[in-house]
């Protein structure tokens, strides 16, 4: 099978899928029994990928925070497996060596979090953090305090009902957490990601000084930011050695043991055709799911300061569940600063003073989201030279 489906292709993948998406009650044309998929033979017509599954596929991909492209992927079909989950239908537990994730554990860090125990990012991830939060919560309970979410801990659960609920908890954690930083870039510490590494040298393409490749545009560009951010003080780290390719879940280990304020995640993109261009900024959160408040608000300011100081077309700020922004427990953003595939955009990233103002914008829109309430400077205005006066003023 391809690692991707489109619509037209037949599969028993494809039949799972819409099986999937009808017991989720996103497919209202399914008039068959959704219980009884594993012991039976799909029909030919259940196999065939058409345009009524793609339509409810692209709503749920949309509600989930990944690209509404209609395609069956690798991250939808993990998506779909991780929505499939509804609190009570497994046990859930700490397992180091193979992480539970899924919608019920998403559930139980929100009633955690709801009753006080879990102020951490609700991502649907098993982690240590859910493991004390519901170890607290068992002991005060009167629990066995094992840290397993079985029967007794989702019978004490669903006898507390419903409860009125105030904002989220890590929302406000997050502001306070800035506010606390205070206004200043000196000692806060950055994780810079390129997305390039090793022998991986992406898209080459002819800059005004010659071929360029992918993996060199972005690690310059990583170069730049970084020594911007030593400049003004700031403690950095490259996500990779250049000559390396660690897998996602490698680096954001390294941005949690680095214990990084934020992570800024570098890429470009490419499209079949050249009419694709412009810049778009991601962090993490979905309709379905929390969103890191701290995340967006960085990844606004990054979006409107690239496109005030350069060319590149405004494809705006939007939540994504990706696993560089959610296995990490700093807010994260990712910039895909451009498109290889289109010509104005290949003349913008090829050309180092744009990739300057590119870099400057970053650094800016760090300084802008620890500023707060002091940020009274127009956007595209804010000159590095100008912050680091008033980091050296500090």
């Amino acid at each position: 099978m391809s690692d991707i489906l489109r619509a037209g292709d037949s599969s028993p993948r494809v039949a799972e899928v819409r099986l999937t998406l009808a017991r989720l009650g996103m497919f209202d044309d399914f008039d068959r029994n959704v219980s009884d998929w594993k012991s039976r033979q799909f029909s030919r017509e259940e196999l065939l990928f058409d345009a009524t599954l793609a339509e409810s596929l692209k709503a749920f991909q949309q509600s989930r925070g990944i690209v509404p492209s209609g395609d069956i992927d690798q991250v939808t079909l993990r998506e779909l497996r991780e929505a499939s989950y509804t609190l009570g239908a497994r046990v859930l537990s700490y397992q180091p060596a193979q992480i539970m994730v899924g919608d019920d554990v998403r559930q139980l860090q929100e009633q955690l979090q709801e009753l006080g125990f879990y102020p951490h990012r609700v991502d649907g991830r098993f982690g240590p953090r859910t493991h004390e939060a519901l170890v607290n919560y068992q002991i005060n309970s009167g629990l066995q305090d094992d840290g397993v979410c079985g029967p007794d801990s989702l019978r004490a659960l669903s006898l507390l009902g419903r409860r009125i609920t105030g904002g989220s908890a890590q929302a406000i954690r997050e502001r306070e957490s800035v506010r606390e930083a205070g206004p200043y870039l000196a000692g806060k510490r950055v994780v810079i990601d390129p997305d390039l590494g090793n022998s991986d040298r992406g898209m080459t393409v002819r800059g005004p000084y010659g071929d360029i490749s992918e993996e060199e545009i972005l690690w310059d560009l990583a170069n730049r930011i970084e020594g911007r951010m030593i400049a003004a003080g700031m403690e950095t780290i490259i996500s990779r050695p250049r000559g390396d390719n660690p897998s996602t879940k490698a680096r954001a280990d390294l941005a949690n043991g680095f214990n990084a304020d934020l992570l800024i995640s570098l890429q470009l993109d490419h499209y079949r055709n050249e009419k694709a261009n412009g810049v778009a900024s991601f962090y993490f959160g979905s309709e379905s799911g929390a969103s890191s408040l701290t995340g967006e608000t960085l990844s606004g300011f990054v979006q409107r300061e690239i496109v005030a100081r350069t060319d590149l077309r405004n494809c705006f700020s939007h939540g994504r569940t990706w696993d560089i922004l959610r296995m990490t427990r700093m807010p994260s953003i990712e910039i895909v600063a451009g498109y290889l595939t289109n010509p104005g955009d290949v003349a913008i990233l090829t050309n180092p003073r744009q990739r300057d103002a590119i870099a400057e914008a970053i650094v800016v829109a760090v300084k802008r989201l620890y500023l707060l309430d002091q940020d009274d400077k127009p956007t595209g205005t804010y000159t590095f030279s100008e912050l680091l006066q008033q980091e050296r003023a500090n």
